[in-house]
């Protein structure tokens, strides 16, 4: 008999659906950043900080789904120690496959399965999009402490004040919420868990090209203040 999943139900349907579109999500998003020069700014300026910044500790992707941004970090020559977290064991494989030179480990933002100030930086792009309201205070946290004092977290999400629900992505049966927030908000919520705002952009939809968008894009860098 097999024992009952003890996770949220958010986060068992989040997993299941991501399980399901594991594949031809990688397919769909593999050149994303390559059309997208402005994301590709900031992920390299929270690099650059993490490597500057982090104590030469490991970065973590956390929600790195198949892996391509984290990946990306890693491609682009600062030596970042950068793994991948994720929910979804479908989304790890293509990760795994894609990217084998790098770790991938399976978890949930909720409880990091990591030490308390063991990360040089930690990147949640579009990955709290998933996360509750009631629940992100006690993700905020965990980000917290898992940052060592001085280390970077930065932050990629959907903007706007309702939510996106999906029962269908990529031809098949998923179970999907997308929570999309203010980035005054995000930086609020960051606030009130002891971490310093450092940097808050909004990027408008993109309703053309390759990649279009439903919504405006949020990003907001913040950091683990160094100790006293």
């Amino acid at each position: 008999m097999t024992a009952p999943d003890p996770a949220p139900d958010f986060v068992r349907a989040t997993r299941r659906s991501y399980d399901a579109i594991a594949g031809g999500y990688a397919r769909w998003t593999r050149d994303e950043l390559a059309a997208k020069p402005l994301e590709r700014g900031v992920l390299a300026a929270f690099a650059e900080l993490a490597a500057a910044d982090g104590r030469g500790l490991p970065v973590a992707d956390v929600g790195c789904g198949t892996g391509r941004v984290t990946g990306h970090l890693h491609g682009l020559g600062l030596g970042l120690d950068v793994f991948g977290i994720d929910l979804a064991p479908g989304m790890l494989a293509v990760a795994r496959e894609e990217h084998p030179g790098l770790r991938f480990d399976e978890g949930s933002m909720l409880a990091l399965d990591l030490p308390d100030g063991s990360l040089g930086g930690l990147l949640a792009w579009y990955s709290t999009i998933h996360v509750p309201d009631e629940e992100l205070p006690r993700v905020l946290a965990e980000f917290h402490r898992v940052l060592a004092p001085g280390a970077p977290v930065q932050l990629g999400f959907q903007v706007g004040d309702e939510p996106l629900r999906l029962t269908e992505a990529l031809g098949e049966e998923v179970s999907l919420v997308f929570h999309r927030r203010r980035p005054e908000r995000m930086a609020a919520l960051l606030r009130a868990a002891g971490l310093e705002v450092r940097a808050v952009l909004w990027k408008e939809r993109e309703a053309e090209g390759p990649f279009p968008e439903r919504a405006p894009q949020g990003f907001v860098l913040a950091r683990r203040p160094q100790e006293a």
